[in-house]
């Protein structure tokens, strides 16, 4: 399938907006098939420089990089947004915009399963792969994490299960939909790219927008924003709750997880911590509710302890343990993190300005934070938050390696350390894997 694909844009000219991650894959397979390719980039210097110049493809960079578009077709990038003036006279003028990710959609013969949201997607949609998994399906995990699905369309099979985490940036650009949609909750978010937090929501439905009757919308009953999408939704709606014993859905209580008087999953046998990951655990069963299997379920339940940069034990050291958040990048998801700990701990916050409102973090700090460590863009508006509430056991840092030794000279035995920045990376790192992967190196040095 993926060299008829190619193929068939051999008589077309090609361009791409962005060279990352998402888009180098397509490249290299588009030019293997001798299409003719374009990348278009604002960066001056491009990584895959050298690369690119081996595969043939001619690259727009700088300021004026969308300058004359010519291209019959173009692939975004997600962090690039569809509504750029010279992407809107492009389009007028016939060029057909699209992305990876809904090619892949439109390409897709297998059952296919995404999950959004402002917190706990990535969780959620590990958790669905693996119940699936443990169940004895086929299943293939892509989108923001896993495999790049759309040059791994031959190796998925009609029978098989898709399972997929979207952003707000790749579902803005959707016009097809999975046929399961899952929202975790929404919370203000990427304020920084999106317009408003009205389009930040809206981005968000794409997920369900384009189902058909037979389509399944999962949503966190307990959410406001993500309960008041059941009414526009076009086929089956699942809830789950941890506030609200639901007769048709999944819910959670301390026991365990229930589908109305049935546990499924006794909490005692969950080895993830945290009230935030039952929302994960409610929402996957949800999502995989006649796919999975009770035995599947428990052996996730007991074995996975999370994924990596999202409240990661790093090491203990002097009685003092330290853990790795670094996913954690909005206050919800530092409130969620902070939440899972049985004491007061130092929490080392602060990164990138995502422009979303930082206030909730001062009574946060207050009742969970023994100490915070401040770095990075966001630490003048959180210390502005911390003085006005009277909170004053705060420390300012200018790097990660201060950060920690703040952190080791300030905790006393019994003491947890945790990285939870409640902002982005990019005033210091490319990415929140960076970012945790650089605390890890300095804590296990130590």
């Amino acid at each position: 399938m993926l060299l008829e694909y190619a193929d068939s844009f051999k008589n077309k000219k090609v361009g791409f907006v962005g060279c990352g991650i998402s888009n180098m894959p397509i490249i290299e397979l588009f030019a293997s098939a001798d299409v003719r390719l374009t990348v278009r980039d604002k960066k001056e210097e491009l990584p895959q420089q050298k690369r690119l110049n081996e595969l043939g493809v001619k690259t727009i960079t700088g300021t004026n990089y969308l300058d004359d578009v010519h291209e019959d077709v173009l692939f975004l990038s997600p962090a690039v947004r569809h509504d750029l003036p010279e992407l809107i006279r492009a389009k007028k003028n016939g060029v057909v915009i699209t992305t990876e990710t809904e090619e892949f959609f439109k390409l897709c013969s297998a059952r296919t399963i995404a999950v959004t949201g402002s917190d706990g997607k990535t969780t959620t949609t590990t958790l669905i792969y693996k119940i699936l998994h443990e169940s004895g399906k086929r299943v293939h995990l892509g989108g923001n994490i896993g495999i790049n699905l759309l040059t791994s369309l031959d190796l998925i099979k009609e029978d098989d299960i898709v399972v997929a985490e979207l952003s707000s940036f790749q579902l803005m650009k959707m016009s097809v939909s999975p046929d399961i949609a899952v929202i975790t909750n929404l919370s203000p978010n990427h304020l920084d790219w999106h317009r408003s937090m009205d389009e930040y929501i809206e981005s968000k439905t794409n997920i369900f927008n384009f189902q058909s009757n037979s389509g399944v919308l999962v949503l966190n009953y307990d959410d406001r924003i993500t309960s008041s999408f059941a009414e526009r939704a076009k086929g089956q709606v699942r809830f789950f709750s941890g506030e609200k014993r639901l007769e048709n859905g999944i819910y959670f209580t301390e026991k365990g997880i229930y589908k109305g008087d049935e546990l499924l999953l006794a909490d005692e046998d969950i080895f993830l911590v945290g009230w935030h990951n039952r929302y994960n655990y409610a929402a996957a069963i949800a999502a995989t509710d006649g796919l999975a299997t009770k035995r599947g379920i428990l052996k996730v339940a007991k074995s996975f302890g999370g994924v990596e940069h999202r409240l990661e034990f790093v090491r203990e050291l002097n009685g003092v343990r330290y853990y790795n958040s670094s996913m954690d990048s909005s206050p919800s998801r530092t409130a969620a993190c902070l939440k899972s700990f049985n004491q007061k701990v130092i929490v080392i916050c602060g990164g990138y300005d995502k422009n979303i409102p930082l206030d909730r973090l001062g009574s946060l700090f207050c009742e969970r934070a023994k100490a915070v460590i401040l770095m990075g863009d966001t630490a003048d508006k959180i210390q502005v938050i911390l003085d006005n509430i009277g909170y004053s056991s705060y420390f300012r840092v200018n790097n990660m390696e201060e950060a920690v030794k703040k952190a080791k000279d300030t905790a006393l035995v019994s003491d947890c350390v945790v990285l939870s920045p409640a902002a982005a990376s990019f005033d210091m790192f490319r990415n929140f894997a960076e970012r945790g992967e650089r605390f890890k190196d300095i804590v296990n040095k130590l």
